[in-house]
């Protein structure tokens, strides 16, 4: 298994301390997340894109951009592009650029987000999120692997002969298409023969699942071997203690500062309590013994070969803390157990010296 710490920038008073983080220290956290995930192992890191209060993610090629600067192996994931909203053409001009920058890093996982204000914000109806992804996908794949596209269609003016600058450095740039709520995400993912990460935050292990058993079943349909399909899974919030009693009473104030935001709201969990949540849904908070079991309980129903986890909201040195405890005691036992062929090519040494040098 293969391992991806990320962010989606939330920026609320710690839960226990009260402390508040200046809009400056927040994205310095962030620099520093993605530098210790790097030093520790971790295979990606992950900013996510959100466009309102309290998340300052609204802008992920440029954070994405800073932290490529300041590593040299790490992969990049974007977590999730709320394509569904983006002109494909800055999609794929900002991408391409950060792929070059990067040294071939970075990897797209796409979706339609899961807070509503960013259709009103950016003028897309709602109700039409599904067409809109799915149309700005399709110019997005001719953009990268095409040049002089001439294209028409419903959510941007037409394109005469663009060929779009610069050129992607990875021939393709990978995507995968984020999933959460609706075969229609999992349809697109499978009918490109495309790779999945599975949200797997706010409901039960049945829902998530459904929706990958639809992407291995369509991806039959469409001609490609499901055997091959590469899933990737959330895992909701993660915080590890020497017994389930401590984690649990040190997390719950987390917890439950994180239950009040809008963001979970939206999602309407039907998790009662944190105990409801550890015991029937996706979060991570336990021993080390029993987050392992948890993990591989979740693995035999999605078969997922990247697990991705987030420290966000949590104190400093309790960052450190948690992402040092899942290197050392969580990582390498998954590694061991559950095999993966995601991200098994090394970035060139050449590559490296040149990331390391700017």
């Amino acid at each position: 298994m293969k391992f991806a710490l990320f962010s989606l920038m939330m920026n609320l008073p710690n839960a226990v301390t009260g402390e508040v983080l200046t809009t400056q220290q927040k994205f310095e956290n962030v620099l520093k997340q993605a530098i210790l995930a790097e030093k520790l192992g971790f295979d990606a890191y992950g900013v996510g894109e959100r466009h309102g209060d309290p998340f300052l993610s609204s802008s992920p090629p440029v954070v994405l951009s800073a932290i490529a600067a300041r590593t040299s192996r790490i992969r990049l994931l974007t977590t999730v592009t709320v394509l569904s909203v983006l002109d494909p053409v800055r999609v794929a001009e900002d991408y391409a650029t950060l792929d070059h920058l990067s040294g071939g890093r970075i990897e797209l996982i796409i979706g339609k987000g899961n807070d509503p204000r960013h259709y009103r914000l950016f003028g897309i109806p709602e109700e039409e999120q599904w067409e809109s992804l799915a149309e700005r996908y399709v110019l997005l794949k001719r953009l990268w692997n095409e040049e002089n596209v001439t294209w028409q269609g419903r959510y941007r003016a037409p394109l005469d002969h663009v060929t779009t600058q610069p050129r992607p450095f990875q021939l393709p740039i990978p995507v995968w298409h984020g999933s959460a709520s609706s075969t229609l995400s999992t349809e697109l993912a499978a009918k490109y023969g495309e790779p999945i990460f599975s949200s797997n935050t706010f409901h039960p292990q049945a829902k998530y699942k459904a929706l990958i058993d639809h992407y291995r079943e369509r991806l039959e349909y469409y001609g490609h071997d499901p055997s091959k399909a590469i899933v990737g899974s959330g895992s909701g919030s993660l915080y590890l203690a020497n017994t389930k009693e401590e984690a649990i009473n040190r997390f719950r104030p987390y917890y439950n500062a994180f239950q009040s935001t809008t963001s979970a709201k939206h999602n309407r969990t039907p998790f009662k309590d944190i105990e409801d949540n550890i015991e029937n849904g996706p979060i991570l908070v336990g021993s080390p013994e029993s987050v392992i079991e948890k993990i591989l309980n979740y693995h035999s129903a999605y078969g997922h070969q990247v697990l991705s986890i987030s420290v966000d909201g949590l104190s400093e040195s309790e960052q450190l803390e948690q992402v040092e405890r899942f290197a050392s005691e969580i990582a390498p036992v998954l590694r061991r157990f559950i095999p993966s062929t995601v991200w098994n090519n090394k970035v060139p040494a050449v590559t490296q010296g040149l990331i390391a040098s700017l």
